[in-house]
């Protein structure tokens, strides 16, 4: 059965990268997501919500000093 398949491989090139590239496309392309998901995370989200915990955090002292 494996030389079967090897000898339709070789036959049909085109087939052949469809059926092993459409995999690696997949992987790169969920890596380069993730990727993006990360850098998304780490430099839009975490700043904001840095900022966000700073300000309340430099407010709330200052208003709190009646306790």
């Amino acid at each position: 059965m494996i030389a079967a398949l090897l000898r339709l491989f070789a036959l049909r090139p085109l087939l052949t990268a469809v059926i092993l590239g459409f995999p690696i496309i997949l992987l790169i392309a969920v890596g380069l997501f993730t990727i993006l998901a990360f850098k998304f995370l780490l430099f839009i989200v975490l700043p904001i919500v840095l900022v966000v915990w700073l300000f309340r955090t430099l407010f709330r002292s200052s208003g709190d000093s009646g306790r």
